[in-house]
């Protein structure tokens, strides 16, 4: 009570009289002999991660408030000494805070090696029937995947981990138009080439789940800028279909977004012939919707390039969004899901990796397809958190989970028109009764005027500590007289010197952290009788492998 006080008396005096009252403050406390010292755990939360960094009202947000988390532990550590000494102003020498915070690649850092993975998707060939772009309902995919993962993964390193992507039909399949050749844009131009024909902005762009044309630069920029295929062999092939599945948003006039295709292009979009694909179906706006199968007959036998020529005016500057591009022929096709299975390479075969899941379209649409809900995009993003869906659908997914049953999730996460949609994940715990998400942690101790990472452990002698530190010194004829208060009455008393209880203080931390690392750091608390029960704390550090006092 003494402390807080004179806290408020330092207050009032530095307003009546201060022109700067926080640094008096600080300086007046930063003086005293016994500062305020604090201890506390937190976890960051929203304002606190917008708070790192300080910003206008008209600035985009940053890192840590677009993403909640730091991109690693150094930059933890880094940016959250400045943020503590805004939090506790008034604390001084001695304190101590806990702050648990996400970490980018989630926590704990293992998991970004998930959320880095190569990603493979099954190709036509991939599949054990022939044309059925996808596996049969009484095929099992972990029979194959390994095999295609030998066939397909040139030179894999130790330690490599792959995203597979596969479909599988949800009933048996009929002949109809299947895929022949497919491009699937999702973080990926898929070796299409980009062509430019004026401007000198960057129109397309390559994003998680699409390619971008866009001519909105601060202000609308005129633009022309193609997209070209490479050549396309149709050769002994009819009766086509061509689909895209696409978005057009702010467009005034969509015909400056053409589709085109060319029997004759060698290199010079200007020199060759192009023919325009006009489709009756409307592209998406928010949404990646797909086109009709639009009659690609006249081209079979031919070798094509396809084409996405994006302009822009002054006047006009739409946003095309392009998730992939189909030329279908007729095949085996069926209604059929995406599924995906994490593989790793251990130097001599791919392995499949059980604990880890990757969030499938369907799994979004689980949680809600609503506005502001995972399903209407199949992401989540900062105003739709991953941990307030994660839990339920975890519960619902494995309902007979045990407890501290653990597996890691990644999913998909937009981070606002500047970034796009990334891979991100975590460890999910099931702990009395439910799901909870894993959370970094870095412990922060006050020295010498600043906040610096801390590995302080803070440790209350129990009852059986007690009798250890005594049956263990009882044979020592230095302490054989002085244990029977630690044995019987669980503490010290007057008759020990400072020096005996340091050491016998040192023999305990043996005890209880044999194998702790150079530089280790405790606090030990522990009860003194002299005229009544104290309450003491020593701090000590491991140095040469030896305790000392700190």
């Amino acid at each position: 009570m003494k402390k807080i006080v004179y806290l408020i008396a330092i207050i009032l005096g530095t307003t009546i009289v201060g022109c700067n009252p926080l640094e008096d403050i600080n300086n007046e406390i930063d003086a005293q002999d016994n500062p305020v010292v604090g201890v506390d755990e937190f976890t960051m939360s929203t304002d606190d991660y917008t708070a790192i960094v300080e910003q206008g009202d008209d600035e985009d947000p940053d890192y840590y408030e677009t993403f909640e988390a730091f991109s690693n532990v150094d930059d933890a550590k880094l940016m959250l000494p400045a943020f503590l000494s805004d939090k506790y102003p008034y604390w001084g020498e001695g304190s101590s805070v806990t702050v648990n915070y996400n970490l980018y690649d989630g926590n704990p850092e293992d998991v970004s090696a998930y959320v880095n993975a190569d990603d493979y998707e099954l190709v036509a060939s991939d599949y054990p029937t022939g044309a059925s772009n996808a596996f049969f309902p009484n095929e099992e995919p972990t029979d194959f995947l390994e095999d295609v993962l030998v066939n397909q993964i040139a030179s894999p390193t130790e330690g490599q981990i792959v995203l597979v992507e596969y479909d599988q039909y949800t009933e048996e399949p009929v002949v109809g138009f299947a895929p022949l050749i497919a491009y699937d844009f999702a973080g990926s131009f898929e070796g299409w080439s980009v062509v430019e024909e004026s401007g000198i902005s960057d129109v397309w762009t390559s994003l998680d789940d699409y390619i971008q044309g866009n001519g909105f630069f601060s202000g609308q920029v005129p633009n022309v800028e193609w997209l070209v295929s490479p050549s396309i062999d149709l050769s002994g092939e009819t009766d086509l279909r061509f689909q895209i599945a696409h978005a057009i948003k702010y467009a005034t006039d969509a015909s400056l977004l053409k589709i085109l295709v060319s029997t004759d292009y060698t290199g010079d979009t200007g020199a060759a012939n192009w023919d325009e694909i006009n489709l009756a179906t409307t592209a998406g706006v928010d949404t990646l919707d797909p086109s009709e199968d639009y009659d690609f007959s006249s081209y079979g036998g031919e070798t094509i390039n396809i084409a996405f020529k994006y302009e822009s005016t002054v006047d006009d500057a739409g946003r095309w969004r392009i998730a992939s591009t189909t030329i279908k022929t007729v095949g085996i096709t069926g209604p059929s899901i995406t599924n995906t299975n994490y593989y790793k390479f251990d130097g001599s075969s791919w392995n499949l990796v059980d604990d880890v899941y990757y969030l499938t379209s369907a799994d979004y649409d689980s949680m809600g397809t609503g506005s502001g809900q995972p399903g209407q995009y199949n992401n989540f993003s900062g105003s739709t958190s991953a941990s307030n869906y994660l839990p339920q659908f975890l519960s619902i997914k494995y309902p007979f989970a045990q407890e501290e049953d653990d597996i890691f999730i990644t999913y998909k996460y937009y981070g606002g028109s500047a970034v796009g949609t990334v891979i991100k994940g975590n460890l999910y715990t099931f702990t009395n009764g439910s799901w909870s998400p894993n959370i970094s942690s870095l412990q922060f101790g006050f020295e010498n005027g600043i906040w610096v990472p801390d590995n302080t452990i803070r440790y209350t002698l129990t009852n059986p500590d007690y009798e250890y530190i005594g049956n263990t010194l009882a044979s020592d004829s230095e302490y054989t007289d002085l244990v029977g208060t630690l044995i019987d009455y669980h503490d010290y008393d007057y008759n020990w010197t400072a020096t005996q209880v340091t050491y016998s203080l040192t023999v305990f931390l043996d005890y209880l952290d044999p194998s702790a690392v150079e530089g280790q750091k405790y606090q030990v608390t522990y009860l003194l009788y002299d005229n009544g029960l104290q309450v003491l704390t020593e701090s000590f550090i491991k140095e040469g492998g030896e305790w000392i006092v700190n």
